[in-house]
């Protein structure tokens, strides 16, 4: 019995504005919580990448990481540390890995969720190899896109079948059109997948461990203004739908943070795109609703550090392949589902530790969200985007939407 440190890692990349109000929000909060007999402080330091041993030992309890999905010495010292050191992280670096938007559409339709009609194209050109002309002289077949359209229907969406934030995303309406955005399309292989016309809501659920958050999505709009600051837009009966869908697919692909996307037609939500383990985190595009992910950046490691919460190293789909072979209807389908992933992210036991020590967190965040600290966040991170003619005004922009966040009562 004592005092015992919990240690917090943060692997970063380009990120500026959430780790610095993490670090900040950490500091206020002061943490002694008593668990087990023990009493746990939290150390948060930022993690450096330098060679390393394979044998060595890791000083971190959980890593929060926004690395893995694209610097590979990261991952793999990060799975060193799982498999090795009893680390938690958050992502599961060989999920995000391996399960790219294919293989979650794929794995989501056989759950049976309503995924836009979707089928798989080649790619128009290839990285030459010694093999490959072979390969495509004996297999490869012409096709007519124009054919593939009228099979998965008109309209319809072009984009990369492993995503990466709007890359090559094109809509097409004719054979025409078609053509040419494949034309353009280089060496990429495509998803061709049906547009949800008629939609009347386009939702992105954000999903941090057990907690959710809907936000309405206008994706026609320029990126600071794609996250709306709408509230009370859809009843409390989608937003819990919405909530089950976020949930089950992050607890089957290992994705604590990760986001859904999904639109509405006719009464039916169509998740759209759900492959992002590691989504947007900037004041820049998240302005008003960026202090609810940064509180839930901090609930989430907190519970995470302090508990010594064991990590999934094996995804194990095979209790939501028994749900999906049952002869039931959608919705009975999804309850069972959002219930094997709500204990898997134990939403009871969270929401008792963060009743139980972390109650003064609303207060906190709601006093440093008018900081001077938290506004030189706002500004760095603004000042890493934008022309310098412009960090003013948008610098004003962002942090006028985070005092609406605090005058609408934090929600």
């Amino acid at each position: 019995m004592g005092t015992v440190t919990r240690n917090i890692g943060l692997s970063l990349g380009a990120d500026i504005c959430w780790p610095l109000c993490f670090e900040h929000l950490m500091r206020r909060l002061d943490l002694h919580i008593p668990h087990e007999g023990d009493t746990i402080d939290f150390h948060v330091e930022r993690v450096s990448i330098e060679p390393f041993d394979l044998q060595q030992p890791v000083k971190y309890d959980v890593v929060v990481d926004r690395l893995t999905h694209w610097y590979h010495t990261t991952r793999e010292w990060l799975k060193k540390g799982i498999l090795m050191n009893d680390l938690y992280v958050f992502n599961n670096p060989w999920s995000i890995q391996s399960n790219e938007k294919h293989t979650s559409y794929c794995a989501m339709m056989e759950l049976g969720m309503p995924i836009p009609k979707t089928w798989m194209l080649p790619p128009k050109r290839y990285e030459p190899t010694p093999d490959l002309k072979p390969t495509l002289d004996q297999y490869a077949r012409l096709f007519d896109l124009g054919k593939v359209g009228d099979q998965v229907g008109w309209p319809l969406f072009l984009k990369p079948f492993d995503g990466g934030g709007w890359r090559a995303v094109t809509r097409v309406k004719s054979p025409k059109e078609a053509w040419k955005a494949y034309d353009e399309s280089e060496k990429y292989i495509m998803h061709a997948q049906a547009s949800v016309e008629g939609y009347d809501l386009f939702v992105r659920c954000i999903g941090f461990g057990p907690q959710t958050r809907c936000v309405k999505y206008d994706a026609s709009a320029p990126l600071h203004d794609r996250y709306t600051v709408a509230t009370d837009f859809m009843p409390q009966a989608d937003m819990d739908h919405l909530r089950k869908v976020t949930l089950t697919i992050n607890a089957f692909f290992g994705w604590e943070f990760n986001s859904c996307e999904a639109l509405r037609r006719e009464g039916t939500w169509h998740p759209i795109d759900f492959a992002n383990p590691c989504p947007d985190s900037q004041v820049t595009s998240l302005h008003f609703h960026f202090p609810w992910l940064v509180k839930a950046y901090l609930r989430w490691s907190i519970f995470c550090a302090a508990t010594k919460r064991k990590m999934r190293r094996t995804l194990d789909w095979e209790p939501f392949y028994k749900i999906a072979a049952k002869k039931w209807d959608y919705p009975k389908k999804l309850d069972a589902y959002a219930a094997i992933a709500e204990a898997r992210f134990e939403s009871d036991r969270f929401e008792q530790f963060c009743k139980d020590h972390l109650g003064h967190l609303d207060e906190v965040a709601y006093d440093f969200f008018a900081s001077q600290d938290a506004k030189n966040a706002v500004r760095l991170k603004t000042k890493a985007l934008v022309p310098a003619h412009e960090v003013e005004k948008f610098t004003e922009l962002f942090w006028s939407r985070i005092q609406d966040w605090r005058a609408a009562g934090c929600p």
